[in-house]
Formats: C-alpha cells, sequence, structure tokens
C-alpha cells in the first residue's frame, strides 16, 4: 500500500507539499454519482494553510489517482490530554469533480442567462455518450458560458458505446438528469478523472467481466448477499397527451416479453401539454422501465490477492456473483470503498448490484417523479419570456 495525499487549487495547481503524515483515508466511489472522501491527521499549520476555499484533495494510490476533487468541510479538534492534545487533529471531507459538474442546472438555452432564457427545453436527440457529452460541456465545460465553466474541465469524446435518447430537459438538476439518460440509454457510465492538469469528463460503456471475475462465499470474497425477484408493477403503460374527452390523443407502449410471463399490468402517464408522439413513446419506455420487473442483487465483496480492485476490475465493470450452489448472476460493480489506516494497511470492499441498490429509496424516485409531473404543469402555465 502507498497513498499519497495532495492538495491542488482549482487549476489542479499543487499548493504545498504532499501529505504523508495522514492518519486515515475513508474514500467510496459510486457508479454514476458523486464519490466522497474524508481524511484525518494532525492539523498542522502547513496543511491547513493549504485548504483555501475552492482547492481540491488528491488522494493517489500505488502511483494512480483514485480520488480528486473540492473539499467541502474541514474541522479542527483540540485538547489539553488525550489523542487531541497538542496542534490538534484535522478532519476534511471531499467529493470528487463530478460534484461540480451535476450540481448544475439544465438551462433550455445554455447560451443564454438565466433571465434572458428564450425557449422552453433543452432538447435532445442522439447518441446517449454525445447527449451526456454535450450537456456537461454547454452547462460547465468549455462550452458554457464563462460564469457556469469549470476550470480545467474538458470532454473526454464518445468511445462507441450506448443508443439513440430522445427527450427535454428544462431547469432540472444535472446529476439526475444525467442518470436517467445513462440507464435509458443502455446503462452507459459518466464520470470525471484527472488527467494531469485537466478534468476529464468521461463516458464509458461497462466492461463485461464475468467470465473472469467472480465473488463467492467459497473463494472467500464475499461477506455478504441479498437476492431479491419481484413481479413488475406494469406491463403496459398509457399515455395520455393534448385534449380532452374524446379529441385526447393517447397511446401506449407494451414490455411482450414481460407481459407473457407475467400477464398483464397496466398504468395510466399523464403528459397534458403539446408533446410530439415520440416523447409520449419516450414517457411510455420510462415507466416501464421503472415499473418492470426486478431481480435485485446486494452484496459486499473483500478484495483478496488474486483479485482486487484497479488490477482485475474497476468502478462500473460486469462481474459474477454466486447467489447459489451452481447459479450465478451478473451485475455492475456499483460501489467501491477505500479504508487506509497509516498504522494497520488497507481494506478494499465493492458492492455489486442493481442500480437502487446504492441510490435513492423507492420513495425518494416516487417523490421526484411527482416533483417532475408538477414543474410541467407549472412551465405550461407560466407566460414566455420570448420576444
Amino acid at each position: 500500500m502507498a497513498i499519497q495525499i495532495l492538495v491542488t487549487d482549482r487549476n489542479c495547481e499543487v499548493v504545498g507539499d504532499p501529505i504523508y503524515c495522514w492518519e486515515t483515508v475513508d474514500c467510496t466511489l459510486r457508479f454514476n454519482e458523486v464519490s466522497s472522501g474524508q481524511l484525518t491527521m494532525p492539523a498542522h499549520p502547513w496543511i491547513r494553510e493549504q485548504l483555501d476555499p475552492g482547492n481540491r484533495i488528491v488522494v493517489i494510490r500505488d502511483g494512480q489517482i483514485f480520488m480528486a476533487g473540492p473539499w467541502e468541510r474541514k474541522f479542527i479538534e483540540r485538547s489539553d490530554d488525550g489523542e487531541n492534545s497538542g496542534i490538534g487533529k484535522l478532519t476534511i471531507e471531499f467529493a470528487d469533480d463530478l460534484a461540480l459538474v451535476v450540481n448544475r442546472i439544465a438551462m433550455p438555452n445554455p447560451a443564454l442567462t438565466a433571465e434572458a432564457q428564450d425557449r422552453d427545453y433543452w432538447e435532445y436527440n442522439a447518441n446517449v455518450e454525445t447527449v451526456l457529452q454535450d450537456l456537461a460541456n454547454v452547462s460547465a465545460g468549455p462550452g458554457a458560458r464563462p460564469e457556469r465553466r469549470i476550470p480545467q474541465l474538458i470532454m473526454g469524446g464518445a468511445t462507441g458505446v450506448g443508443t439513440t435518447v430522445t427527450g427535454k430537459l428544462r431547469l432540472e438538476q444535472l446529476g439526475d438528469a444525467m442518470r436517467s439518460i445513462a440507464l435509458a440509454g443502455g446503462d452507459i457510465g459518466f464520470r470525471t478523472r484527472q488527467v494531469g492538469k485537466s478534468i476529464v469528463f468521461e463516458t464509458y460503456g461497462p466492461r463485461d467481466l464475468s467470465g473472469s471475475v467472480r465473488f463467492s462465499f467459497g473463494l472467500g470474497n464475499l461477506r455478504y448477499l441479498g437476492y431479491e425477484e419481484s413481479a413488475p408493477n406494469a406491463t403496459t403503460a398509457i399515455v395520455g397527451g393534448q385534449g380532452e374527452g374524446a379529441d385526447r390523443f393517447i397511446t401506449s407502449r407494451t414490455a411482450a416479453a414481460t407481459e407473457a410471463v407475467w400477464q398483464r399490468g397496466e398504468m395510466y402517464v399523464a403528459r397534458a401539454g403539446n408533446d410530439p408522439p415520440a416523447e409520449l413513446q419516450a414517457a411510455a419506455d420510462e415507466t416501464l422501465a421503472r415499473e418492470t420487473a426486478t431481480v435485485r442483487l446486494q452484496s459486499s465483496a473483500w478484495d483478496t490477492e488474486d483479485q482486487h480492485y484497479g488490477e482485475h476490475y474497476g468502478l462500473g465493470d460486469r462481474v459474477s456473483v454466486e447467489v447459489g450452489p451452481g447459479q450465478e448472476v451478473t451485475d455492475l460493480v456499483r460501489l467501491v470503498h477505500l479504508q487506509a489506516w497509516a498504522t494497520a494497511g488497507e481494506l478494499v470492499s465493492a458492492m455489486v448490484g442493481g442500480q437502487d441498490a446504492t441510490s435513492d429509496p423507492q420513495w425518494i424516485n416516487r417523490m421526484r417523479l411527482i416533483e417532475q409531473r408538477l414543474a410541467r404543469m407549472e412551465r405550461r402555465a407560466m407566460p414566455s419570456s420570448a420576444t
């Protein structure tokens, strides 16, 4: 184990001496979500002087950047005796650079200020990578307005994965929007990485390592397993668009394969307004994807000498988990947790499982859906600012 801590300014320039006197390192990497970290160390003045607002923490493990991003909280403890005596203890909490991207708002016309917006939506109809890269670029990258640009942020470009996605965004948080778009386009990944003195926004397809990376109790690298199968809430979505009574436009979509197994279940989706048929169909597809039958896997796995993070697998890779004798399922690595102690080495664990294994619970997803529907109603009721 070799862990080094650096502090940089927002331009990725190192601002002081490397921090070798750290006591603990705790970093959690998350697939398509903001990663987080915490450090503890003696509260030396030369360390505290490096932590100007906006500066970044860079955690280097075995010569490679494990996580990097802005610090968000620092806390100093000092007492007249005990472990916090003397200069005291410093605790630093930080996020990865993706936090700066996903905290932006999707503007209908990103070229204009919020007050000067002249259209209702930012519309997209392209490959999912192109959409995510464009959205990050015009909201926070070199293509954004000067006041919205993140220093050193560049776009990594498409890698040739994913499918076409269609939709509209207006005044939505980028994190929620990007996760939905990435899932609709083939459950691809997006992230930021520091490369040299640049922060690169990347999209990528998960690697299929299910034939070579396996977790099981028999191999000694699995410590928890939860496996659940659930029936779908709907197999056919009926979407109602503009109009009243017999004049109202209605379309429907059916998940035929799911319906053949579980029998028919219908759900109505209201989309008041003049949305084109393609968007009504996309709303139906989104509903079916959300309400489909689920096979939910949650597992917690240990790194071992012959299978460990960074060499044999990475965040977002597809791996195998043994859920019963002779029965394996494959899913994505959605969380990687690094814990390190200056006096006791390090421990790396991974969580493999469905998207809801590491994201928000169902009631929060329902609340977001209600907020989106209310927002659509409010936007249609607002007078246009276009001249």
